[in-house]
């Protein structure tokens, strides 16, 4: 992947302008309508947003029924043709092969997803290696657990798990039970 320059202190990170943002929507319709042609059936619009940040460059993403594809318009602005070309028909993907197999029955980037880039003529390229230094990241706090032999450092979403009683975490090298550290030194 090709690298940009790391911006300024105080310079404001590239994002997509009106005119990139409609030729994504653009791109984003045409693949949608390449998988109608080649899977024989109609695949509703997918509504597509610009709200994505952190380190990833697109998302498809399903809430309460509602699916969507989710940009990052930051990685999109600095590495725009590159996101064009593999991110997009990448995500399309993901929502043609949820309407096909439906997402519980199949793994993300399985077979399945797999066929399908390759029936846009893409390389199903899973990750992409983008210099996103000085562009927005979002940061997931992280929490102290303990076990019998070391530290730990739980994301949100796994501490609130513990919280609600939904899952207990052991750690791989004593197998103990996490606990979270209170207070205190």
């Amino acid at each position: 992947a090709h690298r940009c320059h790391k911006n300024s202190p105080g310079e404001a990170p590239p994002c997509l302008d009106a005119e990139q943002r409609k030729q994504v929507r653009e791109r984003t319709e045409f693949y949608r309508q390449q998988a109608e042609r080649l899977f024989g059936r109609r695949f509703a619009r997918i509504p597509v947003r610009f709200d994505l940040s952190g380190r990833n460059a697109g998302m498809y993403r399903v809430d309460s029924r509602q699916a969507c594809i989710r940009y990052n318009p930051f990685i999109f602005a600095r590495y725009f043709d590159d996101n064009l070309n593999n991110t997009v028909p990448h995500e399309v993907a993901h929502y043609i092969a949820d309407r096909l197999h439906g997402m519980k029955n199949i793994r993300p980037h399985g077979q399945e997803w797999q066929a399908i880039m390759r029936a846009f003529g893409v390389a199903p390229k899973v990750t992409c290696d983008y210099d996103i230094s000085g562009l927005p990241q979002r940061r997931q706090q992280r929490y102290p657990y303990r076990c019998g032999c070391m530290q730990h450092s739980l994301s949100r979403t796994r501490h609130n798990r513990i919280l609600r009683g939904e899952q207990q975490y052991f750690c791989k090298r004593c197998k103990q039970p996490l606990q979270a550290v209170t207070g205190g030194c």
